[in-house]
């Protein structure tokens, strides 16, 4: 049976035009979803005789918590939810002074490969569904009673693979009758599917781009990142820029910062004239340790940030949070479901 939740309120308002019921049970059903419902007997504003049809009709997606970490350091909780196939997926819960950031999965697994990140270990397994990804934002405040204000898609998986169920997601996310979080609030993160990123420009949304860029050069970036292999840095820019072209949307660039790999001085000064005059803005990222990866973290980020502020580039690093926890992206899932072989399809 199909999820209701994935449906927009446009599409909700035909199925209930096809049931031959009036147009505000629609918007009824689709609030009880986005406040968390997980069975059509909750809504109690709906006659009982179409609750029961739409329980033989359609099923509401839930995830369960099959694990909860919660950091003893600054308070970050990172979820392993279960999904009603037995697949696992995580989410993280970070507190701001500015508000909640609650950052997402897209995929069971990854087929990226990227060396650096344990999401991609075993695969990928399957695309979540826009109702899956919404739960996790939705889900998430429930458990934590606290509201989320931000969002990151930058879980296990790429958004971009997942392209419509993301677009969905993105729809439905930021609904005024749903969660209604704005897109200027929401960061989705890409490893750097060039047609991917032309392919979102065109709908102009409001959001963040964030690239996984984490070296400047080809031979540096190939060796981390197999999706360069047949991308290349210049085209990827090209894309980028191209991107801001069409939306003027400033693009944030992810660097992990990456022991005698991508951290050398060198290497800052091509980064630095990669993307010069181009208003970008560059996160560095100090790597969490990967337990199956020989990478290592950086000892010398606080170095390289000087060197790209010298040179004109604007440049952050990101605060370090769920340190005590598996605070790398898939570890979780990882120890929860074991390596590849053994993960459910």
């Amino acid at each position: 049976m199909t999820d209701l939740k994935s449906m927009t309120l446009e599409e909700m308002g035909e199925v209930f035009s096809a049931l031959g019921q009036p147009a505000f049970r629609a918007r009824q059903v689709f609030a009880w979803l986005h406040r968390g419902a997980v069975s059509f007997e909750e809504m109690s504003d709906l006659p009982k005789d179409l609750r029961r049809e739409l329980a033989q009709r359609w099923v509401i997606s839930h995830p369960e918590v099959e694990r909860k970490q919660v950091s003893r350091e600054d308070g970050t909780v990172k979820y392993l939810w279960r999904l009603s196939d037995g697949n696992c997926v995580e989410t993280v819960l970070m507190r701001y002074r500015h508000g909640n950031t609650v950052c997402v999965s897209s995929q069971v697994g990854c087929r990226m490969g990227c060396a650096f990140c344990a999401s991609t270990l075993g695969g990928k397994v399957r695309d979540l569904t826009a109702a899956e990804i919404l739960d996790q934002v939705l889900f998430t405040q429930l458990d934590s009673g606290e509201a989320v204000s931000n969002i990151v898609m930058m879980g296990i998986g790429e958004p971009l693979d997942n392209f419509d169920n993301v677009l969905r997601f993105l729809t439905l996310v930021n609904h005024p009758q749903g969660l209604n979080i704005g897109m200027r609030h929401i960061s989705l993160s890409t490893c750097g599917l060039i047609e991917k990123i032309d392919k979102l420009a065109e709908y102009g949304l409001q959001l963040t781009l964030s690239v996984s860029l984490h070296a400047p050069d080809d031979a540096t970036r190939s060796r981390l990142m197999p999706v360069n292999r047949s991308v290349g840095v210049d085209k990827l820019m090209a894309a980028c820029r191209r991107y801001f072209d069409r939306t003027g949307r400033r693009i944030s660039f992810e660097y992990a910062m990456i022991d005698s790999v991508n951290d050398s001085d060198a290497q800052a000064d091509l980064l630095a004239g990669l993307l010069a005059g181009t208003g970008s803005h560059v996160n560095l990222i100090p790597l969490n340790h990967v337990e199956e990866s020989p990478l290592k973290p950086s000892r010398r980020v606080r170095q390289f940030q000087r060197r790209l502020e010298e040179r004109g580039i604007t440049v952050t690093v990101r605060r370090k949070l769920g340190g005590d926890i598996d605070a790398s992206c898939g570890q979780l899932r990882r120890r929860a479901m074991g390596p590849g072989p053994q993960e459910r399809k």
